[in-house]
């Protein structure tokens, strides 16, 4: 067995592959259109599905937001270099909600950054 995916609700999906490509460097996998259901599946990820886990985007036509309710915590990526794809994120106009640093009684240097839908990735500096 392995993880596949993880799925999130996003309110403009558009919006959201910009960002997941963008500005975290993902590459849009597939996209699909379900007429008949009113919906778009949209997969990101680092790697094709055969290698690694990756993100389903799905869009439901007549919703343009979700709450994002209090079980959900976050997605995490390892980054090279915490304090710049902070930076990055920034100067394209996305949202630092954690800027990069020690995590608290810890040295792994962490930031957080929320996706259009307000999602939190964390980003997880490369042990050196």
């Amino acid at each position: 067995m392995r993880l596949l995916h993880t799925m999130i609700r996003v309110g403009n999906l558009d919006r959201s592959i910009k960002f997941y490509t963008e500005l975290l460097g993902m590459k849009l996998l597939r996209r699909e259109d379900y007429p008949e259901g009113q919906f778009t599946l949209a997969f990101v990820g680092y790697t094709d599905e055969r290698d690694g886990t990756v993100i389903e985007l799905t869009h439901n036509w007549d919703t343009g937001s979700y709450d994002l309710g209090g079980g959900f915590g976050h997605l995490a990526v390892e980054v090279e270099d915490a304090y710049a794809a902070c930076e990055k994120i920034k100067a394209q106009g996305g949202t630092v909600v954690r800027e990069a640093g020690p995590m608290k009684h810890g040295t792994t240097v962490i930031a957080f950054v929320t996706d259009p839908d307000g999602y939190k990735i964390e980003f997880i500096q490369k042990k050196k």
